[in-house]
This record gives C-alpha cells, sequence and structure tokens, in this order.
C-alpha cells in the first residue's frame, strides 16, 4: 500500500466519521482515500503525487486535506486494497507468519458502481491471538427523498441478510436520535446555537421502516450546553461571570479589555450615593431586603420559579451590593481604587455600619469586621490590591448565588461543593471552579427550564456533572449523558421526525456475528461524495409534511480462513 502513489492512509477513532462510528465506535481504524495537494504548494509548482501512508493521529491530518475535503477512490482500487489487506492477514498466504491482527480499514468509494458504494470496510476476525477470517463490509447510499415507499422494508432487509449469512435465527434492533433543543428556524432561517440536547433510542421487535421509538425503549439525553446562551434564564449570570473572568484576565497578564459599562452613572457617584443612602438610615437593608423578598413573592405569575431563585436573591449584604453597582458601572483600574478607597475610608470614620454575611471571605470583609472594633489594618491600594479585593468580593458574590440555588432546590449538599467552594487556591484556580459551577447550572437549568425533568434527573445530573468537573478541565463540548423514560419526553419527540433513524438484523456471537444495517437520516452520513439534493429537508410537495431521508445500507460478508 505504501508505493500507491495517489493513496494516503489516515489513523483516526471510528467515531470521528458518523458512518463507522456504530461498527467501530472509538477504536483506532485505517481510512484510505485518494491523496490530494498539500496546501503549502505553490500555485505555480507541479503538483507532486506522493504517497503518504501515516501512521499519525486524526488531528495531523487536516495537513493534508484541501478546500475539496477528503476525496474517494475508485471501486476498483477499493476492492484491490481490500484484497490486499485480506491477503496480508491470512497465515495461510502471507509470506509472514503470525502477522499482528491490523487496525480495520475502510476505503472511501466513488459510488461508481451500480449499488452506490461510498464505503468498503474490512476487519480482522481473531480466536486468541490468531487472525481466522475477515469480516468485509459495504456501505451503499441514496440521495434524500420523501417517497417512504422508496425505502426498504423491513422484510426486505432480512432477506437480504439471510442471502448472505443463511441463518435462521436473528436479532432486530431498532435506534433513533432526535433534537429535543438546539439551533432552531425562524421564518425559513436557521438560528444556530452552540448547545444541543439529543435523545438516543434504542429498542427490540422492529416492526416498520421507520418507526416512532416505542415507551419501552431504553433513552440517552446527549446534552451539551454552552453559557451565554441569550435565551438562557442564566444569561445575567453569564454576564456577571464574564466580567469576573474580564477581571481575573487582567491580574494574569496585566491587561484588560473592559466590557461596556451597563450603568450610565459613573462607578465612584454610584459608590458615594449607596454610601450616602446607608449612612442616611441604620434601616435600609432591612428595608431593601424585606423589599426584595415580598417584590420576589409577588412575581411567581409572571416571572418561572428559575428566575426568581437565581436573580432574585433578597439577603446581598453590603459587599455583594457594591459588588453588584461596581461591575456594572467600572471602566478602569482607577474606578476601581477610587470607590474602594470611599468606603474604606467611610468604615475608617465610621460613617457606616455595615452587615455581611457571617461566612463572607474577602478583604474587604475582612476590614468590615474589623471597622466593628474600630482597629482597621492599612490597606495600600496600590498596583493589583484593588482588582484583586473586586475579584474576591465578586468570586464570594457569586458562589453564594450557586449554593442558593443548589442547595435550595435539594440538588446537592455543601460536603459535595467543597472542591468548588475551597478559598485555599489562588484566585485564577477558584475563577476556573466557578466557571465549572456555573457551566453546571447552565446544564441544570436548561434541563430544567426548557425540557422540564423532574427532580430525580435533575438530582442525578448534578451529581454526574459535579463528579466530572473535579477532575476533568472546563469543556463546553463535553456531552452528558443521561439515563431518562421515554414517557418523560415523550411530547418533544413523537410528532418530530428523528435525525438519523436506524433499524440492525443481526445473527452469530461474538466475534463471528455479523450485521446488516439500515439507517435513515437527514443529513448525508457520507462526506466525501455531493449528493443530488442540496436541501435535506427540502420536500417535493410544498404541502407534504412528510420530512426527506438520506437513506444509508451497511452489508457485511463473513470470510474464514481455512
Amino acid at each position: 500500500i505504501g508505493f500507491q502513489e495517489d493513496i494516503q492512509i489516515l489513523k483516526m477513532n471510528g467515531d470521528r466519521i458518523a458512518v463507522l462510528n456504530m461498527y467501530c465506535g472509538n477504536q483506532p481504524v485505517f481510512i484510505c482515500e485518494k491523496a490530494v495537494p498539500k496546501i503549502s504548494e505553490p500555485d505555480d509548482q507541479p503538483m507532486t503525487e506522493t504517497s503518504n501512508c501515516a501512521d499519525n493521529d486524526a488531528d495531523n491530518a487536516d495537513f493534508f486535506q484541501t478546500e475539496l475535503g477528503p476525496q474517494p477512490l475508485t471501486i476498483m482500487k477499493a476492492r484491490q486494497l481490500l484484497s490486499w489487506y485480506t491477503l496480508s492477514q491470512n497465515a495461510n498466504v502471507s509470506a509472514v507468519d503470525n502477522n499482528p491482527a491490523l487496525h480495520p480499514l475502510w476505503v472511501r468509494c466513488d459510488m461508481s458502481d451500480p449499488a452506490g458504494t461510498s464505503w468498503f470496510g474490512a476487519e480482522t476476525v481473531c480466536v486468541g491471538n490468531k487472525v481466522t477470517g475477515v469480516k468485509l463490509y459495504s456501505v451503499t447510499c441514496k440521495g434524500s427523498t420523501v417517497d417512504r415507499k422508496s425505502f426498504i422494508t423491513l422484510d426486505e432487509l432480512k432477506q437480504e441478510h439471510k442471502k448472505r449469512h443463511h441463518s435462521s435465527s436473528m436479532v432486530i434492533k431498532g435506534s433513533a436520535r432526535f433534537n429535543l433543543f438546539g439551533s432552531t428556524i425562524v421564518e425559513n432561517t436557521t438560528v444556530e446555537s452552540l448547545s444541543s440536547v439529543t435523545v438516543d433510542f434504542k429498542w427490540s421487535h422492529v416492526e416498520s421502516i421507520p418507526e416512532t421509538p416505542p415507551l419501552s425503549s431504553t433513552a440517552t439525553l446527549n446534552i451539551k450546553v454552552a453559557s451565554g446562551d441569550m435565551r438562557s434564564p442564566m444569561f445575567e449570570m453569564y454576564r456577571e461571570l464574564e466580567f469576573l473572568q474580564t477581571l481575573a484576565d487582567g491580574v494574569r497578564t496585566g491587561e484588560t479589555e473592559w466590557m461596556e459599562p451597563l450603568e450610565s452613572t459613573s462607578a465612584v457617584n454610584l459608590t458615594k450615593a449607596y454610601l450616602e443612602e446607608l449612612q442616611s438610615t441604620a434601616k435600609i437593608l432591612q428595608d431593601h431586603a424585606a423589599k426584595t423578598a415580598e417584590t420576589t413573592k409577588l412575581k411567581p405569575e409572571t416571572d418561572t420559579p428559575i428566575f426568581n431563585s437565581f436573580l432574585e436573591r433578597g439577603d446581598l449584604d453590603f459587599v455583594e451590593q457594591l459588588w453588584v453597582r461596581m461591575r456594572k458601572s467600572v471602566t478602569s483600574y482607577q474606578d476601581i481604587g477610587d470607590c474602594l478607597k470611599l468606603v474604606i475610608e467611610a468604615l475608617r470614620y465610621g460613617d457606616i455600619k455595615p452587615w455581611i454575611h457571617r461566612d463572607s471571605c474577602s478583604s474587604l470583609s475582612k476590614l468590615i469586621l474589623q471597622s466593628y472594633h474600630q482597629q482597621i489594618a492599612h490597606v495600600s491600594l496600590t498596583g493589583a490590591t484593588p482588582v484583586h479585593m473586586l475579584l474576591e468580593m465578586g468570586l464570594d458574590k457569586m458562589r453564594k448565588d450557586y449554593i442558593n440555588y443548589l442547595i435550595g432546590e435539594e440538588l446537592t449538599t455543601l460536603n459535595h461543593l467543597c472542591y468548588y467552594l475551597s478559598t485555599e487556591v489562588d484566585l485564577q484556580e477558584q475563577v476556573i471552579r466557578l466557571r465549572k459551577l456555573h457551566h453546571l447550572l447552565e446544564i441544570i437549568v436548561t434541563c430544567s427550564t426548557f425540557l422540564g425533568l423532574p427532580y430525580d434527573r435533575l438530582f442525578l445530573l448534578t451529581q454526574s456533572c459535579l463528579q466530572h468537573y473535579k477532575t476533568s478541565p472546563y469543556d463546553e463540548d463535553h456531552e452528558f449523558k443521561l439515563q431518562i423514560k421515554p414517557a418523560l419526553i415523550s411530547h418533544f419527540y413523537q410528532k418530530e421526525p428523528p435525525v438519523v433513524w436506524g433499524v440492525e438484523v443481526s445473527s452469530g456471537n461474538g466475534p463471528r456475528e455479523v450485521r446488516t444495517a439500515l439507517q435513515l437520516s437527514d443529513r448525508p452520513l457520507v462526506d466525501h461524495v455531493i449528493f443530488e439534493t442540496d436541501y435535506p429537508n427540502e420536500t417535493v410537495n410544498g404541502d407534504s409534511e412528510d420530512p426527506a431521508f438520506f437513506s444509508t445500507m451497511v452489508c457485511c460478508s463473513l470470510i474464514s480462513f481455512a
């Protein structure tokens, strides 16, 4: 294979390619395709055909691709490659005894044969360490159509399997994936979203192609949520977190890109007004807290519970209320220093006696505690000190916001939050852990608000997320899994078309199991061939509500070595 001039071989995990995922999962496979010119070659240089037999990770594959994307080989060349692969694994033919089993080989094909073959594949069958045979796969595709009569029937799929494997005992399984939350279409325009919640169904006793998953199916939610979605009840908290991150980045890099202020009044004037308000009456904080609590009670008819529990915490102490004012108005380091100087002077001269939460741990909170005894330590508001102090104030306030929801909804306990609430680590790490906690809440709130998941599922999801982020880095692309009863989400999917629908007929056991499968999908599962239909969801008849599907069929043959 290494001396074929127009071929390149890449090594990657099978789950990186949609059509291979159900057969290869995340195990390594070899992908064989037509070699394409490197992007780095000058236009005026002749293209040199080279052999790229690369045993490298998929991340390096991009280096070999042009804007054309992956390119297929001819059917004849693909068959030749599979023949060589098979011969190399057959100890009766190969010149080398005890050849180690190779990774599965999958070859992109150009669909030039009557069947429309888009992939050929081969994988070894082993008993112990000995290769005893190979399984050969063929993947055929058809373009998008709304005509269900053109799909293969379940009986025809069974006959296709029997024709190849002559088995009297067959197992039939169904699978489907539905979109529950994500990008939406408004007036024929797709509003993209980086968040998505899909559900995968698996069931037995398939009766027709396609069919709605029965309520007896096993169902798994795949949850991927990106922070900052304006539709989320967490959006205001996200903006607050973004300001906190701006401060942290400024401390780390020495450069700060200040956000547009949300208040027209300057930070210094807001702080002065707040201090004067406190001086005018000793009861103002209690009154304000009472009014906030009362307002919260009067709003349930117009606001969702999630808005109340997140954005209307009625027990903000002095430091937290100062943070709220400053984060909406500061636009420079000078602003921060000037505001904190006003507060510390008011404390030093006894102009204010603010109350704070008992467990407050910011530097300003400690100064307030000292002011109760007229013993305030000197603070030099120079360098990064003011930013550090403001960062601590924000961390303290936002941690309490998150605790307020998680504990209030009985989704976890303080013991399970120790990792996220620790102040023993440096400020940068505290911000990272707070971002993790925020992402966790984005996930929970999405599933609660938009999917209406019950308490027991939200509790389980919370524990899963908390456990994951204790040992894993922050990653909005991570997909969290959650088992769920189909009846809980039946109103979301029973009248909607699936993204992918599949049926699989199988026989045999262990390494000798063989499968014949059909998948219907709203998008092509093959990326190296251009299909006639450019818009996978268009309908032939404008009045038709039937979805259009691409059809992909995978057949398997088992060859045993003598």
